[in-house]
């Protein structure tokens, strides 16, 4: 498959979108469920998103309802939305090649906060605030997913393209046809009208979630995967040290964060009558 990854609010739907308008064959949904009345402020043109954003593995395939299975050499120039921790767990068969896209940490922080609004707005509207969900803050989690793309890269050497969202939005011309020439197909001009930059809400906002030796690990992270020119044994080494110092603390949200799910499953039982889950 050609897989489109990156955090959340990372520009994977706007990939989607330029892959669509290409010619590909897509797996997804343009809003899933009620995401069109609830979500579609953050994302106007569709999210494109299928029960593989979490991985192309054993859960996913055959589907968990139709039981349908997906062999990779049918699927192998189709289009498909998967987020970084799916993408690390999904089966070496499935990936063709990958487009993987990042955005600038402290704009992936506000972004996300935007998102995470909208979704508990509706929620509590619907008088659902006990199942308002915890959250990790935005600055880790992109730590997190950033660092596990990089490593599941270097390990397993699927074809990869890194691309920033800013750069794609500074240079759409150059690098949705550079992108496509890679691939190997695809109709540049009409994907190219899928680059929206007036969809932009968020420009590098300050923030101060993590210290300042800290943050600037993250930018000097960030501004290698912007330039496109790989990462150098002294910025791994300093990446490595950054993340001896940062997974403990993800380690400790990822417990809150299990044990917050583990929460709103019982109140979800509870209000099906159904007994509390293990």
């Amino acid at each position: 498959m050609i897989i489109v990854t990156g955090t959340k609010r990372s520009g994977t739907s706007m990939w989607m979108q330029i892959l669509i308008g290409a010619g590909f064959t897509y797996i997804g949904e343009q809003f899933s469920g009620r995401w069109e009345q609830t979500i579609k402020a953050a994302n106007p043109d569709g999210f494109y998103e299928s029960h593989l954003r979490r991985g192309i593995y054993y859960k996913t395939n055959p589907h968990p309802k139709t039981g349908a299975y997906l062999f990779p050499e049918q699927v192998q120039h189709h289009a498909v939305k998967v987020f970084i921790p799916g993408l690390v767990r999904s089966d070496r068969a499935f990936i063709t090649k990958v487009i993987a896209t990042v955005r600038e940490w402290r704009e992936y922080e506000s972004s996300i906060r935007r998102l995470y609004a909208m979704e508990d707005d509706n929620r509590r509207k619907e008088g659902k605030d006990d199942l308002v969900p915890l959250r990790m803050p935005g600055a880790l989690e992109w730590w997190a997913e950033n660092f596990a793309l990089v490593r599941d890269i270097a390990i397993r050497r699927y074809p990869v393209h890194v691309q920033s969202y800013e750069g794609l939005l500074a240079e759409p011309q150059r690098v949705v046809r550079d992108v496509l020439k890679w691939i190997g197909k695809g109709d540049a001009d009409t994907a190219l009208a899928a680059v929206k930059p007036e969809h932009r809400t968020q420009h590098r906002p300050p923030s101060d979630s993590v210290e300042p030796e800290i943050a600037a690990v993250f930018d000097e992270f960030y501004a290698a995967l912007h330039a496109g020119k790989g990462l150098t044994a002294p910025m791994l080494e300093k990446l490595n040290q950054t993340n001896e110092l940062v997974a403990p603390r993800i380690a400790q949200w990822q417990r809150k964060l299990a044990d917050d799910a583990r929460r709103r499953r019982a109140i979800k039982a509870e209000l099906k009558g159904q007994p509390p889950p293990d």
